[in-house]
């Protein structure tokens, strides 16, 4: 082997070697995107943008608007809440935050997802529920209950799991997925034998237990009421008024806590006055079956595009004035 060829070949692997380490270096795993979603909320809290790894060009929205860092929630949010949950995928490179915040006296339920890529922040999607937002109804009207039913209180008393689920009882990252997704399937079809999900599963609304004041159960085992005893996570889906759940993403997987964040966005029925809703859930998973579901959710108005994400950026449906005779 001549010397240049063989110089040649030290060359190749030195440059191999060097960008195997480069990979190494900018690959963030679980404790490294927790540590990333701690520092991005801590930034928000202190106001100050420059407190934590902020890519160049981030992209921030907050209930489908766009936003710069320094304003917006950066601006409102004085502190976390009583409810703190965090999850992380390393597989997708992202993680989110699920609970409360405080924006001086008032308490928002959030959900807040954050992607890394090379150890800096480049996505910060925020979706908040406020005690006076509209709801399915309108506008919360004088001396009646929040619209968006959000009660930070309940949610407080029945919060969901921070746990790490031994190694034989998960499910894996693609199964999750479609676990997840059989909720979508069976919202849409009208069908509750669609989802797998456990009878009397709980839904928690913007804090509020819903369907009609459905339960939580418990998490992780414990006795549940006979089937058909109440209204639970897919009570009612034969006269749900929804045409299509769209613009669906699963963008955390959290094999370790088995739980899964989703977004979307419910369309109703032709005809409907039902506005639009657009919505963070999270789905506990026991024995590949959905145990629970949290939900962040707000309503958007007619002409806001929603979800304002990829890979589905627009707005659904478009409003029949946008689009021209």
């Amino acid at each position: 082997m001549s010397r240049a060829v063989l110089v040649s070949i030290c060359s190749m692997l030195l440059t191999v070697i060097g960008t195997t380490e480069t990979r190494a270096q900018d690959s963030c795993d679980r404790d490294c995107l927790r540590t990333m979603l701690d520092s991005y909320l801590e930034a928000v809290t202190e106001n100050d943008p420059g407190a934590a790894p902020l890519a160049a060009g981030i992209r921030q929205t907050e209930n489908a608007i766009n936003t710069i860092p320094g304003e917006g929630v950066w601006q409102s949010i004085t502190g976390l809440g009583e409810v703190q949950r965090q999850y992380v995928d390393d597989v997708s490179g992202q993680a989110a935050y699920f609970g409360t915040v405080e924006e001086g006296d008032d308490i928002a339920i959030v959900t807040v997802r954050v992607r890394v890529v090379n150890r800096e922040l480049t996505e910060a999607e925020w979706t908040i529920a406020r005690e006076n937002d509209p709801g399915l109804r309108g506008p919360r009207q004088p001396g009646e209950p929040p619209a968006n039913l959000h009660n930070p209180d309940y949610l407080a008393g029945n919060p969901p799991p921070q746990r790490i689920v031994p190694p034989g009882e998960r499910a894996d990252h693609a199964t999750l997925r479609r676990i997840a997704d059989s909720y979508f399937d069976a919202l849409t079809s009208h069908d509750r034998t669609v989802a797998l999900a456990h009878e009397g599963c709980g839904r928690a609304e913007n804090g509020t237990p819903a369907p009609g004041g459905a339960f939580l159960p418990p998490v992780g085992g414990g006795s549940l009421p006979a089937v058909g005893t109440v209204r639970d996570c897919l009570a009612g889906l034969e006269n749900f008024d929804l045409s299509m759940v769209v613009a669906r993403r699963i963008p955390v997987i959290d094999v370790e806590a088995q739980v899964v964040l989703s977004f979307g966005v419910f369309i109703r029925r032709p005809g409907s006055p039902t506005p639009r809703n657009v919505f963070s859930e999270w789905f506990v998973i026991d024995d590949a079956k959905i145990r629970t579901i949290y939900t962040a959710m707000f309503y958007p108005p007619p002409t806001l595009a929603v979800p304002n994400w990829p890979p589905l950026v627009g707005n659904w449906p478009l409003p029949a004035n946008i689009v021209p005779e």
